[in-house]
């Protein structure tokens, strides 16, 4: 018990857990029985600092630390308890006996022990783990949902493991947190989507399920700050495989990306630089009234990658219609685009550039 104790609670002389802990007058808690034999021995020198002590020093009780040991003692015995085995914390998730109390437990030591240790999610992976961390996702109680969630991001972060966990299903269950889920869990699961996009193979599976898309674009409508972030995130994640930037416009995604951006939102912005490859996407951006003034704004205010999107996204638009250009020209482009000529970076250097050159190939300025 005592080597699962933290340091704090040994004495520094004995080594061993503190029963009666004191203060020394040179600020260092000891064991009563320890000290006392150390000065009983003639010693009137902290044993720690060396600095000299009274010839009959003062022991303090140190009321604080003991009732910390007792407490942690006798309050979080599970603290004191080692991790179970990795086979009896899946066995947990699947066995119908499990109590949700007792499936909490087994994800939350999974979570924590996944979390920086690719080994042990390889490991979690092998001995068949993906069912029972599903199945909680099913889980109609918010905190195991949310726990498995976070069990299912840490899998997911191996590329080893992404291909298997859509393979096993992840992709239905998340989708369906994304409509139905807790605010968090929905923030969770739209950031499952974008690890698991990573592998490219997964951009063509995620986008063909009927409803992922629609429920990413649905999340930037109805969700709060960090839902929508997320799901911005995940769409910029899937649509850069060509057929599923078809399919975010078709669910709607170019007018609310806009209005997201023009609320502040900059990831926006990245996925309507992907979009705006496509001519669907062009066509609808062009649609929307304002679209231009916002584009510009992002040019004026934006972080660098923000303005490289911006860029790139106005220099499509303007390459297809005139009338963009001098939109773009009375918002005060060309004065910002002087300016972005003197940037350090060098691909808003060469963005400025082409839109400069689009303007002028369009007559839009001399």
């Amino acid at each position: 018990m005592e080597t699962q104790l933290p340091d704090d609670f040994r004495c520094p002389i004995s080594l061993e857990i503190m029963s009666d802990p004191v203060i020394l007058p040179s600020g260092h808690t000891f064991d009563r029985v320890s000290i006392q034999r150390w000065l009983d021995s003639g010693h009137r020198t902290c044993p720690i600092t060396k600095l000299p002590l009274p010839e009959h020093p003062c022991l303090i009780p140190n009321h604080a630390l003991r009732s910390l040991i007792s407490n942690y003692t006798l309050v979080s015995p599970s603290k004191l308890q080692p991790c179970p085995q990795p086979q009896i914390l899946i066995s947990s998730l699947t066995s119908q006996s499990s109590h949700v109390g007792t499936k909490l437990n087994s994800l939350t030591h999974l979570v924590r022990l996944t979390k920086h240790d690719s080994g042990f999610r390889r490991k979690l992976t092998e001995l068949g783990a993906a069912p029972g961390v599903l199945k909680c996702v099913d889980s109609d109680d918010p905190s195991l949902q949310e726990k498995a969630l976070s069990l299912l991001l840490n899998l997911s972060l191996d590329d080893d493991n992404k291909v298997g966990l859509v393979a096993e299903g992840a992709i239905n269950r998340v989708i369906k947190v994304l409509r139905f889920g807790s605010p968090d869990c929905r923030a969770i699961a739209a950031t499952i989507i974008t690890s698991l996009a990573v592998v490219e193979v997964n951009k063509a599976t995620i986008g063909a399920y009927p409803d992922a898309i629609q429920a990413l674009v649905w999340l930037l409508i109805s969700g709060k700050g960090r839902e929508k972030k997320e799901a911005a995130t995940a769409l910029y994640a899937i649509c850069s495989f060509a057929d599923n930037r078809r399919r975010a416009i078709d669910c709607g995604a170019v007018p609310i990306l806009i209005s997201l951006l023009d609320s502040g939102l900059e990831r926006a912005i990245e996925v309507l630089g992907l979009l705006v490859k496509c001519k669907e996407g062009r066509e609808e951006m062009m649609k929307v009234n304002g679209c231009v003034k916002v584009l510009v704004s992002v040019l004026r205010n934006g972080s660098s990658r923000g303005v490289q999107y911006g860029l790139f996204t106005l220099n499509c638009l303007c390459n297809c219609c005139e009338r963009l250009c001098f939109e773009a020209i009375n918002e005060g482009v060309v004065e910002i685009c002087m300016g972005l000529m003197e940037e350090e970076n060098e691909k808003i250097r060469r963005y400025t550039s082409s839109l400069v050159q689009t303007l002028r190939e369009n007559h839009a300025f001399g």
